[in-house]
């Protein structure tokens, strides 16, 4: 819905995108401690960045729509690009990622452009992020850590923040490290001074403490976000006896499930043109055409290799597809490679939909952004997805269409049930009226003789009443 007019009131979209835009990190700022030996080393200012890539299979195509993705990836961080560097290898060097001689390449890029970070297109393991960065000697951080920070600045809701606070820890887990000797220090107090029999001894090491506090922060956090679950869980399971279709909007980041969303709702939700700009699920009803009221839930949009941990830990919000009626899969149609975008985004709900054990829901593959693409690619589009629906929702077009398509879906779902229901069940004659669809209606000295098509949830309410006079 299209905000018409002056309001004096901002929607919660704006007011988000109005404090993100407010707080951006700045050259030549920074946050450097004094003391580095007791913490890790961090920096808070605008990074100048250089990005290096393992081209392993594929086209060189797809191996430079990767890299232009990282590209973005880095600059919704607060970062400046200054170069990118791709090696075509059979698989990564399992010591530098990029091979000793890459990496002496990348180093004197880093010395030529200024830089003070390398971001690699891939996940690292600890030995390969030590190594790279003893040989480039900056800071060195892989696509895993960059999306981690993303939804670290982008979360805002308390389920969101212990979720990325979970992912994030899980991460660093095995890669903590400290800077000179600091970690290798070891406690003092008892250890090793007057404690006792069986108080004496090296002590524990200050990485070990770290660890061990880690671990309890995340033990902590699983309880929390399993409480959280069991909340998000009784709302889906309200909703799912209502009657009422749900419908989960999915989709690659930045394909416009938001603004998707605010058109087909009126939602207000927050639209940048930036990956991960929205990680919180929300949920709106609506009312299509045809009278029927439908719950709209916007979900955390995917990306090509998204961490495993934000899987992990996002799986109680993944789990909102599960219970749907109907996915509206958004894909990007200015994208270059928008089959890529598909499958990304199948593989993931393929793998929630399998650990749930329900059936997997019907999908609507739904290409946005078609006012941005030129009539080659539009033909192209047509032709490779000929069952999707073609809209834009920041143009308005389409969009009447797409209503239809979803009334007709959901319908197809409904069944059809002829009841007798007494005059004293006057609630479920109007769930029947908002939630499905009157064939006939006769009134009968017992009660109401109804025949409508109605979802599957409001037929199982009124089947004791099917066979009734």
């Amino acid at each position: 819905m299209r905000r018409t007019g002056w309001t004096p009131e901002p929607t919660v979209g704006e007011m988000q995108l109005d404090e993100r835009t407010s707080l951006r990190r700045v050259a030549g700022l920074s946050t450097e401690l004094t003391d580095i030996t007791e913490v890790e080393y961090r920096q808070l200012r605008l990074e100048r960045v250089v990005l290096v890539g393992v081209w392993t299979a594929g086209s060189a195509a797809r191996a430079e729509a990767s890299m232009t993705e990282l590209a973005a990836l880095a600059e919704t961080a607060g970062s400046e690009v200054l170069e990118g560097l791709i090696q075509r290898r059979e698989r990564p060097d399992p010591a530098t990622y990029i091979g000793s001689g890459k990496a002496e390449e990348l180093r004197a890029v880093v010395l030529e452009t200024g830089a003070d970070t390398v971001i690699c297109d891939g996940e690292l393991t600890p030995a390969q992020l030590t190594a790279l960065e003893k040989v480039v000697k900056v800071k060195v951080i892989d696509r895993t850590a960059l999306i981690l920070d993303i939804f670290a600045q982008h979360a805002t809701s308390r389920e969101g923040k212990a979720q990325v606070a979970l992912a994030q820890m899980e991460y660093m887990l095995p890669r903590l490290r400290g800077w000179g000797e600091s970690m290798s220090r070891q406690a003092g107090g008892r250890a090793g001074s007057n404690g006792g029999v069986g108080l004496r001894g090296p002590g524990e090491t200050k990485i070990e403490t770290d660890r061990r506090r880690i671990r309890e922060r995340m033990a902590k956090l699983r309880r929390e976000i399993r409480e959280m679950k069991t909340a998000r869980d009784t709302k889906r399971a309200r909703r799912t006896t209502s009657g009422v279709p749900s419908v989960a909007i999915v989709g690659y980041t930045n394909a416009g499930k938001s603004s998707l969303m605010n058109v087909l709702t009126g939602a207000g939700l927050l639209v940048q043109d930036a990956l991960f700009a929205t990680l919180d699920p929300t949920t709106r009803r609506a009312e299509l055409d045809d009278g029927r009221e439908v719950v709209f839930t916007d979900t955390v949009g995917f990306v090509r290799h998204l961490p495993t941990q934000l899987i992990e830990a996002f799986r109680s919000t993944l789990e909102e597809v599960t219970g749907a009626d109907l996915l509206l899969h958004v894909v990007d149609g200015a994208d270059p490679l928008p089959l890529e975008q598909i499958k990304a985004v199948r593989e993931v709900i393929t793998d929630v939909i399998k650990e749930s054990g329900n059936p997997a829901p019907p999908e609507l593959l739904v290409v946005n952004k078609i006012d941005a693409v030129d009539a080659e690619t539009g033909t192209r589009l047509h032709g490779l997805l000929s069952d999707a629906a073609f809209v834009s929702a920041h143009a308005g077009i389409g969009i009447e269409d797409l209503r239809a398509r979803i009334a007709e879906i959901l319908g197809g779902l409904d069944v059809e049930v002829s009841v007798l229901l007494p005059y004293t069940r006057g609630d479920l004659l109007a769930r029947v009226h908002a939630d499905g669809r009157i064939l006939s209606s006769e009134h009968e000295e017992t009660g109401t003789r109804v025949r409508a098509r109605v979802p599957h949830a409001l037929a199982a309410a009124l089947s004791e009443f099917a066979h009734a006079g």
